[in-house]
Order: structure tokens, then C-alpha cells, then sequence
């Protein structure tokens, strides 16, 4: 199993759902940035359940830094993030030990595993280790916010429901992005939000769940960053991306409309405006050829449906090999895009820092 990812800057997270505690180490971060604590708890905060949006299980998330960060400013050693797991109920599990979750990694990790993986909750394969990496995100996101970069995400789509999309004005974008940061429940739209909010509870009366596409931007991120081929920033934030449990499809700019498109259409003019080169349209997203042209990164992320559901379903045993009726109990979400918003930012922020360290590693050894 490997839990670490990153060049200039490593993460590596570690627990599992209903072990004593999850966590992260940074390694790689650079000296004398502030650290705010206060955000560091608004932006775990914006991952927690609450209320009857979400799971039951409700946990603290209070986030202690052990090392890696003093009087207020990182060190430049390695960053060790700690979480208590402090609202447990393995005993929900017991009766499911080896009878396979639809929608869940149960048949994927015993066939690696051989039944030695902690099942409890889903164990390391449990949305619940994402609060490690939402708190390295928030380290790595304030960062990137002292060098001029914002980043935020809203729920475009739910279950059919749409929300206005971000906007192709520069200044109105930066404006939608504090104001979804200062949100519970990101949507640019508040009639939407009320629609979405009633859509969750009623897959919740219908012991089911939906799911949906965060849409996430991302302003003052220099260009020229990135790679042509492997290292694209594409690939860099795809691989973290669908590394969150519940992410199943990630674009970028117009992303699968493109198939739809004309090239006249998919290309984004370029012009000289006051001596500075700018594209007018925004189709690729910010990226061209896997390198940043300075206009918005704009990533969609599908989000599936929470897997554990109330309702019946077929499945097997998988020590007995027996097929089941399984119904799940325990305490369970019935939609998660809402809280998936702050992971997404955080997977988005660490990228973007990695990349950005790779690109001035190489400056410092280009000819004067």
C-alpha cells in the first residue's frame, strides 16, 4: 500500500475510519509561512456532518500540529496533523465482516488484502481518512492564498438540480469564490441551494442517496506552470483527485462538451490588451498543452451517490460465498458532495503548491 504523494512537498496520510486516530505528515513545506489555526478549523469545519444533510456520526475533527510549525509560521521540517477518532461504533460492522458492501471497496480489498484489512466503517478505504488530507489542504491552501491564489468550489450539479456556473468575468469569479469559502453549503444560487438541500432529504425518506459535479476555480495561479506529458497539471490533479473515494469522473474548462464543439468554438482567442497577451474565452480551462496560461483553472468533479443505503440490495458472503440480502445499518450520509467541496479544494491546493515548487526548482538552475 502506498499513502504517499508529492515531489517537493510529500503527504503521506495514515489511519483508518475506526482507528484511534487518522492523520497526515507534510514534508517538504517551506519555512516562514503563517499558519492560521482559526482557518485551519473554518476549513474542516466546511467537511464536518451536520445536521440532517449528513451522517449521524459527528465527529470533533479538532486537527493537532505536533510538529513542523512554531510560533504561528511553518518550520520547514516535516508537518505531523493528528485527528482523533472519537465517535465510533464499530459494533454496526460486526454482523458485515465478510459481507460485501454494493458501491463499496469490500471486494476490491479483500481480493488485495486476503481479509487482513480493517473492515470497520471501510477502514483506510473510509471517506473518513479524507479529513487528513482536508487538513493538509488547509496548510498548503493559506500558502498559496499569501502568494495571491484563491480557491473554491460549489456544487454545480445535484442529482439533475443545477446551479449557476462560475462566472467568465475575472473580478466577479474572485468575488464568487469568497463568497462560497464563507459557505456551509456551497452554491452561487440560493434558490438552488434550498432545492438541493430538499433533494437530499428526500433520497434520505427513500433510504437512498444521490450524488452530483463540484465545480471548482481557481485565480492567481501564475502561469507556465506545469509539464507537456506526465506531469501536466492535469494528470497531477486527476491523480489526486481520484484518489477521494467518491470522485468518478474529472475534466477540465468545457471538459466532455468539448465533443460537442466545433474547433472554432473549443479554441480561446488570444489578444494583446494594453502589451499583455489574453485569451478571451476560458474553453481549456486555464491549461494548454498541460502548462498554466494564467486565465482560471476550472475543474468539474463527478461526485457518485454515498454507496451505504438503507434500502435492500443483492450481495454475497464473501467467506462463504454464499449471495445475501444485505441491509446496511449504522449511521450514514445521504449525500456527500456537499462536504466533498472542502476535499476537492484541499486535493487542488496541494497540486498546485507541488507543481509550483517543481517549476521554481528549475528556474534556479535555468542561464541567467
Amino acid at each position: 500500500m502506498k499513502n504517499t504523494f508529492g515531489t517537493n512537498i510529500a503527504m503521506t496520510i495514515f489511519g483508518e475510519s475506526h482507528g484511534p486516530m487518522i492523520g497526515c505528515v507534510l514534508d517538504g513545506l517551506p519555512a516562514g509561512f503563517e499558519i492560521s489555526l482559526e482557518q485551519l478549523k473554518a476549513d474542516m469545519d466546511k467537511r464536518k456532518a451536520k445536521g440532517d444533510l449528513s451522517t449521524r456520526r459527528q465527529e470533533g475533527d479538532e486537527v493537532r500540529i505536533v510538529s513542523g510549525f512554531f510560533e504561528g509560521k511553518t518550520t520547514g521540517t516535516s508537518m505531523c496533523l493528528l485527528i482523533e477518532n472519537t465517535n465510533t461504533r464499530s459494533s454496526d460492522y460486526a454482523a458485515l465482516k465478510s459481507r460485501l458492501r454494493p458501491g463499496h471497496a469490500d471486494l476490491s480489498a479483500y481480493e488485495k488484502y486476503h481479509g487482513f484489512q480493517d473492515y470497520r466503517g471501510g477502514g483506510h478505504f473510509s471517506g473518513r481518512i479524507t479529513a487528513a488530507l482536508c487538513a493538509a489542504g488547509s496548510i498548503c491552501r493559506q500558502v498559496l492564498e499569501q502568494k495571491g491564489v484563491l480557491i473554491g468550489s460549489h456544487i454545480l450539479n445535484l442529482h439533475g438540480l443545477k446551479d449557476t456556473p462560475f462566472s467568465d468575468d475575472p473580478v466577479l469569479l474572485k468575488e464568487q469564490i469568497q463568497y462560497l469559502n464563507a459557505q456551509d453549503f456551497a452554491v452561487i444560487d440560493a434558490k438552488a441551494a434550498g432545492l438541493f438541500q430538499d433533494e437530499i432529504r428526500k433520497a434520505a425518506r427513500n433510504l437512498d442517496s444521490v450524488g452530483g459535479i463540484l465545480q471548482t476555480a481557481v485565480v492567481g495561479f501564475p502561469s507556465g506552470i506545469g509539464e507537456p506529458f506526465f506531469d501536466s497539471v492535469e494528470s497531477v490533479l486527476s491523480h489526486l483527485l481520484f484518489s477521494i473515494p467518491a470522485i468518478k469522473g474529472v475534466s477540465f474548462g468545457a471538459g466532455f462538451d468539448f465533443a460537442g464543439m466545433y474547433g472554432h468554438e473549443a479554441n480561446d482567442p488570444i489578444q494583446s490588451v494594453d502589451g499583455n497577451l489574453v485569451m478571451m474565452t476560458n474553453q481549456n480551462g486555464g491549461i494548454n498543452g498541460g502548462i498554466t496560461n494564467g486565465m482560471p483553472i476550472l475543474i468539474q468533479s463527478v461526485i457518485k451517490p454515498t454507496p451505504s443505503i438503507y434500502q435492500p440490495q443483492q450481495s454475497a458472503d464473501y467467506a462463504t460465498r454464499e449471495n445475501v440480502t444485505l441491509e446496511i445499518k449504522g449511521r450514514h450520509d445521504p449525500a456527500i458532495i456537499h462536504r466533498a467541496r472542502a476535499v476537492v479544494d484541499s486535493a487542488v491546493a496541494f497540486g498546485l503548491l507541488d507543481l509550483w515548487m517543481s517549476k521554481m526548482a528549475v528556474e534556479a538552475f535555468e542561464p541567467l
